[in-house]
Protein backbone atom coordinates (compact mmCIF):
# COMPACT_ATOMS: atom_id res chain seq x y z
CA UNK A 1 0.00 0.00 0.00
CA UNK A 2 1.65 3.38 -1.05
CA UNK A 3 0.15 6.55 -0.40
CA UNK A 4 1.25 9.40 -2.65
CA UNK A 5 1.34 12.52 -0.80
CA UNK A 6 3.20 15.63 -1.43
CA UNK A 7 5.32 16.76 1.24
CA UNK A 8 5.43 20.24 2.51
CA UNK A 9 8.52 21.56 3.25
CA UNK A 10 9.75 23.91 6.05
CA UNK A 11 8.54 27.08 6.59
CA UNK A 12 12.00 28.82 5.50
CA UNK A 13 12.09 27.28 2.35
CA UNK A 14 8.33 27.71 1.90
CA UNK A 15 9.24 31.83 2.54
CA UNK A 16 12.24 31.84 0.15
CA UNK A 17 9.84 30.40 -2.71
CA UNK A 18 7.50 33.47 -1.73
CA UNK A 19 10.32 35.39 -2.75
CA UNK A 20 11.71 34.39 -5.62
CA UNK A 21 7.88 32.98 -7.18
CA UNK A 22 7.89 36.52 -8.26
CA UNK A 23 10.18 36.39 -11.01
CA UNK A 24 8.07 35.45 -14.33
CA UNK A 25 8.99 32.09 -16.30
CA UNK A 26 8.68 32.08 -19.78
CA UNK A 27 5.65 30.36 -21.54
CA UNK A 28 5.76 28.97 -24.54
CA UNK A 29 2.19 30.00 -26.83
CA UNK A 30 -1.03 28.38 -25.94
CA UNK A 31 -2.17 25.70 -28.13
CA UNK A 32 -5.35 24.26 -27.74
CA UNK A 33 -3.65 20.51 -27.53
CA UNK A 34 -2.73 21.26 -24.55
CA UNK A 35 -5.32 23.52 -23.10
CA UNK A 36 -6.67 21.69 -20.17
CA UNK A 37 -10.36 22.33 -18.71
CA UNK A 38 -11.14 21.15 -15.73
CA UNK A 39 -14.38 21.86 -14.48
CA UNK A 40 -14.99 21.51 -10.59
CA UNK A 41 -18.05 21.40 -8.29
CA UNK A 42 -17.10 24.79 -6.51
CA UNK A 43 -18.94 26.37 -9.23
CA UNK A 44 -16.43 27.39 -12.63
CA UNK A 45 -14.00 26.47 -14.89
CA UNK A 46 -10.47 25.84 -14.12
CA UNK A 47 -7.93 26.63 -17.43
CA UNK A 48 -4.91 24.93 -17.30
CA UNK A 49 -1.75 25.20 -19.45
CA UNK A 50 0.23 21.73 -20.20
CA UNK A 51 3.59 21.76 -20.98
CA UNK A 52 4.92 18.66 -23.16
CA UNK A 53 8.41 20.58 -23.78
CA UNK A 54 9.08 20.34 -19.61
CA UNK A 55 7.38 16.59 -19.37
CA UNK A 56 5.96 15.17 -21.94
CA UNK A 57 5.29 11.30 -20.92
CA UNK A 58 3.67 12.78 -17.71
CA UNK A 59 1.40 15.44 -19.94
CA UNK A 60 0.55 12.66 -22.32
CA UNK A 61 -0.24 10.25 -19.63
CA UNK A 62 -2.82 12.73 -18.17
CA UNK A 63 -4.18 13.61 -21.61
CA UNK A 64 -4.76 10.34 -22.51
CA UNK A 65 -6.93 9.48 -18.84
CA UNK A 66 -8.92 12.79 -19.93
CA UNK A 67 -9.99 11.44 -23.07
CA UNK A 68 -11.06 7.56 -21.15
CA UNK A 69 -13.09 10.23 -19.02
CA UNK A 70 -11.10 8.94 -15.64
CA UNK A 71 -10.99 11.88 -13.99
CA UNK A 72 -14.60 12.92 -14.17
CA UNK A 73 -16.62 12.54 -10.96
CA UNK A 74 -13.41 11.76 -9.32
CA UNK A 75 -12.69 14.34 -6.12
CA UNK A 76 -9.55 16.04 -4.25
CA UNK A 77 -9.02 14.27 -1.58
CA UNK A 78 -6.12 16.36 0.43
CA UNK A 79 -6.80 19.88 0.69
CA UNK A 80 -4.30 22.07 2.56
CA UNK A 81 -4.78 25.61 3.43
CA UNK A 82 -1.70 27.51 1.95
CA UNK A 83 -0.42 24.56 -0.03
CA UNK A 84 -1.91 22.56 -2.36
CA UNK A 85 -4.93 20.40 -3.46
CA UNK A 86 -4.76 17.16 -4.74
CA UNK A 87 -6.77 14.42 -6.60
CA UNK A 88 -6.67 12.27 -9.56
CA UNK A 89 -7.05 9.24 -6.92
CA UNK A 90 -10.16 6.56 -7.93
CA UNK A 91 -10.14 5.29 -4.36
CA UNK A 92 -10.27 8.59 -2.45
CA UNK A 93 -7.78 7.81 -0.38
CA UNK A 94 -4.38 9.14 -1.69
CA UNK A 95 -3.25 5.18 -2.54
CA UNK A 96 -5.15 4.83 -5.87
CA UNK A 97 -4.16 5.11 -9.53
CA UNK A 98 -4.97 4.30 -12.93
CA UNK A 99 -4.04 0.65 -14.46
CA UNK A 100 -1.45 2.29 -16.64
CA UNK A 101 1.69 1.62 -15.71
CA UNK A 102 4.07 4.32 -12.85
CA UNK A 103 5.43 6.90 -14.85
CA UNK A 104 9.71 7.93 -14.70
CA UNK A 105 10.21 11.21 -13.09
CA UNK A 106 10.47 14.05 -14.94
CA UNK A 107 11.78 16.51 -12.95
CA UNK A 108 12.34 19.90 -14.68
CA UNK A 109 12.50 23.67 -14.03
CA UNK A 110 9.14 24.86 -13.62
CA UNK A 111 8.90 26.52 -10.53
CA UNK A 112 6.41 25.43 -7.99
CA UNK A 113 4.60 28.34 -7.39
CA UNK A 114 0.73 29.33 -7.41
CA UNK A 115 -1.69 27.58 -9.55
CA UNK A 116 1.19 25.08 -10.80
CA UNK A 117 -0.09 21.58 -11.91
CA UNK A 118 2.57 19.00 -11.01
CA UNK A 119 2.24 14.82 -10.41
CA UNK A 120 1.71 13.43 -7.25
CA UNK A 121 3.54 10.41 -6.15
CA UNK A 122 4.81 8.24 -2.96
CA UNK A 123 8.51 8.08 -1.77
CA UNK A 124 9.64 6.25 -4.73
CA UNK A 125 10.66 9.12 -7.45
CA UNK A 126 9.22 6.80 -11.00
CA UNK A 127 5.75 6.24 -8.75
CA UNK A 128 3.41 8.84 -10.43
CA UNK A 129 0.55 7.56 -12.11
CA UNK A 130 -2.73 9.66 -12.30
CA UNK A 131 -2.64 11.53 -9.37
CA UNK A 132 -1.81 15.37 -9.35
CA UNK A 133 -1.75 18.61 -7.27
CA UNK A 134 -2.33 22.07 -7.71
CA UNK A 135 -0.40 24.58 -5.32
CA UNK A 136 -2.25 27.00 -3.52
CA UNK A 137 0.43 29.35 -2.67
CA UNK A 138 4.52 29.11 -4.00
CA UNK A 139 6.81 26.39 -2.30
CA UNK A 140 9.97 26.10 -3.70
CA UNK A 141 11.50 23.51 -2.02
CA UNK A 142 9.24 21.13 -4.34
CA UNK A 143 11.24 21.80 -7.24
CA UNK A 144 13.07 18.90 -8.43
CA UNK A 145 11.39 16.31 -6.14
CA UNK A 146 8.10 16.41 -8.16
CA UNK A 147 7.37 16.53 -11.95
CA UNK A 148 5.83 19.85 -12.96
CA UNK A 149 3.49 19.62 -15.90
CA UNK A 150 1.69 23.43 -16.39
CA UNK A 151 0.22 26.30 -14.75
CA UNK A 152 -3.54 27.57 -14.30
CA UNK A 153 -4.41 30.53 -16.76
CA UNK A 154 -7.88 31.20 -15.44
CA UNK A 155 -9.83 29.95 -12.74
CA UNK A 156 -7.93 30.05 -10.09
CA UNK A 157 -10.69 31.08 -7.50
CA UNK A 158 -12.46 28.11 -7.65
CA UNK A 159 -9.36 25.66 -7.00
CA UNK A 160 -9.11 28.46 -3.58
CA UNK A 161 -12.84 27.23 -3.04
CA UNK A 162 -12.44 23.35 -2.76
CA UNK A 163 -13.26 22.18 0.82
CA UNK A 164 -10.18 21.78 3.07
CA UNK A 165 -9.54 18.54 4.99
CA UNK A 166 -6.94 15.77 4.77
CA UNK A 167 -9.40 14.16 3.72
CA UNK A 168 -11.97 16.50 3.27
CA UNK A 169 -15.80 15.96 5.42
CA UNK A 170 -17.46 17.12 2.32
CA UNK A 171 -14.90 16.66 -0.71
CA UNK A 172 -15.23 18.76 -3.60
CA UNK A 173 -15.43 16.84 -6.92
CA UNK A 174 -13.81 17.16 -10.57
CA UNK A 175 -17.20 17.56 -12.75
CA UNK A 176 -15.09 16.85 -16.01
CA UNK A 177 -12.31 17.33 -17.84
CA UNK A 178 -11.56 17.66 -21.24
CA UNK A 179 -8.96 19.12 -23.53
CA UNK A 180 -10.26 22.16 -25.14
CA UNK A 181 -8.62 20.63 -28.81
CA UNK A 182 -11.06 17.93 -28.70
CA UNK A 183 -14.04 20.50 -27.60
CA UNK A 184 -13.32 22.14 -30.86
CA UNK A 185 -13.60 18.73 -33.14
CA UNK A 186 -9.82 19.01 -33.75
CA UNK A 187 -7.73 15.61 -34.24
CA UNK A 188 -6.01 14.70 -30.98
CA UNK A 189 -2.52 14.78 -31.88
CA UNK A 190 -0.25 12.38 -29.52
CA UNK A 191 2.62 14.33 -27.47
CA UNK A 192 6.22 13.23 -28.72
CA UNK A 193 8.26 11.55 -26.45
CA UNK A 194 12.15 11.75 -26.79
CA UNK A 195 13.64 8.32 -27.66
CA UNK A 196 17.15 8.00 -25.71
CA UNK A 197 19.87 7.39 -27.96
CA UNK A 198 21.89 4.22 -27.27
CA UNK A 199 24.82 4.17 -25.60
CA UNK A 200 28.20 4.19 -27.92
CA UNK A 201 29.59 1.08 -28.00
CA UNK A 202 32.67 1.12 -25.46
CA UNK A 203 36.35 1.59 -27.02
CA UNK A 204 38.26 -1.15 -26.89
CA UNK A 205 41.05 -1.87 -24.54
CA UNK A 206 44.64 -1.55 -25.27
CA UNK A 207 47.25 -4.54 -23.85
CA UNK A 208 47.64 -3.05 -20.92
CA UNK A 209 44.23 -2.77 -19.53
CA UNK A 210 43.93 -5.98 -20.72
CA UNK A 211 46.48 -7.56 -18.56
CA UNK A 212 44.81 -5.27 -15.70
CA UNK A 213 41.21 -6.90 -16.34
CA UNK A 214 42.53 -10.38 -16.29
CA UNK A 215 44.79 -9.91 -13.25
CA UNK A 216 41.25 -8.10 -11.62
CA UNK A 217 39.49 -10.97 -13.01
CA UNK A 218 42.02 -13.96 -11.46
CA UNK A 219 41.94 -11.63 -7.91
CA UNK A 220 37.88 -11.72 -8.03
CA UNK A 221 38.20 -15.41 -8.89
CA UNK A 222 40.54 -15.91 -6.05
CA UNK A 223 38.96 -13.94 -3.68
CA UNK A 224 35.49 -16.12 -4.56
CA UNK A 225 37.03 -19.28 -3.87
CA UNK A 226 37.95 -18.28 -0.46
CA UNK A 227 35.29 -17.38 0.20
CA UNK A 228 33.58 -20.38 -0.69
CA UNK A 229 35.88 -22.31 0.89
CA UNK A 230 35.48 -20.60 4.42
CA UNK A 231 31.76 -20.40 4.00
CA UNK A 232 31.79 -24.15 3.60
CA UNK A 233 34.34 -24.77 6.77
CA UNK A 234 31.95 -22.85 8.73
CA UNK A 235 28.87 -24.61 8.01
CA UNK A 236 30.84 -27.76 8.32
CA UNK A 237 31.79 -26.26 11.88
CA UNK A 238 27.98 -25.73 12.58
CA UNK A 239 26.65 -29.39 11.75
CA UNK A 240 29.75 -31.13 14.46
CA UNK A 241 28.54 -28.17 16.45
CA UNK A 242 25.08 -29.12 16.18
CA UNK A 243 25.75 -33.22 16.61
CA UNK A 244 27.84 -32.61 19.49
CA UNK A 245 24.98 -30.56 21.06
CA UNK A 246 22.10 -33.13 19.74
CA UNK A 247 24.96 -36.10 21.55
CA UNK A 248 25.03 -34.26 24.56
CA UNK A 249 21.43 -33.40 24.90
CA UNK A 250 20.64 -37.58 24.10
CA UNK A 251 22.90 -38.69 27.04
CA UNK A 252 21.50 -36.08 29.72
CA UNK A 253 17.92 -37.14 28.54
CA UNK A 254 19.47 -41.19 29.44
CA UNK A 255 20.91 -39.92 32.52
CA UNK A 256 17.60 -38.21 33.56
CA UNK A 257 15.92 -41.30 32.73
CA UNK A 258 17.52 -43.31 34.57
CA UNK A 259 18.05 -41.08 38.04
CA UNK A 260 14.11 -41.22 37.74
CA UNK A 261 13.64 -44.76 37.80
CA UNK A 262 16.16 -45.21 40.72
CA UNK A 263 14.44 -42.94 42.13
CA UNK A 264 11.25 -44.62 42.27
CA UNK A 265 12.47 -47.58 42.95
CA UNK A 266 13.96 -45.93 46.31
CA UNK A 267 10.91 -45.04 47.28
CA UNK A 268 9.10 -48.13 46.67
CA UNK A 269 11.62 -50.01 49.04
CA UNK A 270 11.22 -47.22 51.55
CA UNK A 271 7.48 -47.33 51.27
CA UNK A 272 5.92 -49.39 54.83
CA UNK A 273 4.31 -52.78 53.72
CA UNK A 274 0.73 -52.02 52.67
CA UNK A 275 -1.60 -54.75 55.13
CA UNK A 276 -3.94 -56.59 53.48
CA UNK A 277 -7.65 -56.33 54.27
CA UNK A 278 -9.31 -59.33 56.35
CA UNK A 279 -11.39 -61.94 54.46
CA UNK A 280 -14.79 -61.95 54.39
CA UNK A 281 -16.55 -65.08 56.22
CA UNK A 282 -18.24 -67.41 53.86
CA UNK A 283 -21.38 -69.34 54.55
CA UNK A 284 -20.39 -72.95 55.96
CA UNK A 285 -20.53 -75.95 53.58
CA UNK A 286 -23.80 -78.79 54.31
CA UNK A 287 -21.80 -82.12 54.04
CA UNK A 288 -23.81 -84.39 51.19
CA UNK A 289 -25.77 -87.02 53.34
CA UNK A 290 -24.04 -90.52 53.96
CA UNK A 291 -23.93 -92.84 51.01
CA UNK A 292 -26.71 -96.05 52.09
CA UNK A 293 -25.22 -99.66 53.45
CA UNK A 294 -25.91 -101.75 49.67
CA UNK A 295 -26.85 -105.15 52.34
CA UNK A 296 -29.40 -102.74 54.36
CA UNK A 297 -31.07 -101.26 51.51
CA UNK A 298 -32.17 -105.15 50.45
CA UNK A 299 -33.23 -106.04 53.35
CA UNK A 300 -35.68 -103.13 53.46
CA UNK A 301 -36.63 -103.28 50.28
CA UNK A 302 -36.96 -107.60 50.83
CA UNK A 303 -39.70 -106.83 53.97
CA UNK A 304 -41.21 -104.42 52.32
CA UNK A 305 -42.64 -107.21 49.55
CA UNK A 306 -42.86 -109.84 52.59
CA UNK A 307 -46.78 -110.14 51.87
CA UNK A 308 -46.41 -112.32 55.07
CA UNK A 309 -46.01 -110.06 57.57
CA UNK A 310 -48.98 -109.52 59.67
CA UNK A 311 -50.74 -106.25 59.28
CA UNK A 312 -51.95 -104.88 62.57
CA UNK A 313 -55.24 -105.49 63.86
Amino acid sequence: MRFKFVVAALPGLFLAGMACAQAPTPVPPADPQNILNLDLSTGGRVIIQLRPDKAPASVERVKTLVRRHFYDGLTFHRVIEGFMAQGGDPKGTGEGGSDLPDLTAEFNDLPHVRGTMSMARAQEPNSANSQFFIMLQPNLALDGNYTAIGRVLSGMQYVDALEKGEPPEKPSKIVRMSIESDNLGMTPIATPIPVAAPAAAPAPLSKKELKAKKEQEEDDAKAAAKAEKTRKAEEAKKAREEAKAKKAEAAQTARNEANAKKAAAKAAAAAPPVAEPPAEPQPAETPPPPAADPGTSAAVNAIANDETIAQPQ
